[in-house]
């Protein structure tokens, strides 16, 4: 696949967690042994370190906290089997988190490292920089 084509998987994959498909349609993106890192952040002071089945965990319970999210992909970039996407993350949530309260509004800003192989991600590592919590 060239350095177009991986963007262009990678975007799919954003716009299809970004429209809260059914986890199979997102799964589908991930190779078997996929590791996602989310290095420590505002929501996540530790950090963390998921595999396919807490991948598909978080992101089912992240379908019945957000009433709705959009992704904005600032700028994409391929190095190697590598996709760098610099994005402005907005959600609504449908519940509170921390101070805010149902229906409020939260942003983020997120810099993601998708890691390829055969098509599928294998890798993906988070830097993610939360606005307020």
């Amino acid at each position: 696949m060239t350095g177009q084509d991986l963007i262009d998987r990678a975007k799919a994959f954003v716009a299809a967690v970004a429209a809260a498909k059914p986890s199979q349609t997102v799964e589908a993106f991930y190779a078997d042994d996929i590791v996602q890192e989310e290095f420590p952040n505002l929501l996540l002071p530790q950090g963390a370190v998921r595999d396919f089945i807490n991948l598909r965990a978080s992101y089912d319970r992240s379908r019945y906290i957000l009433a709705s999210q959009s992704f904005e992909i600032v700028n994409a970039l391929a190095s190697g089997n590598c996709v760098v996407m610099e994005t402005i993350w907005t959600a609504t949530l449908a519940v509170g988190v921390g101070k805010l309260a149902p229906g409020d509004t939260m942003r983020a800003r997120f810099a993601q490292f998708f890691e390829f192989r055969d098509g599928l991600i294998f890798r993906i590592r988070n830097y993610d920089c939360f606005e307020r919590i």
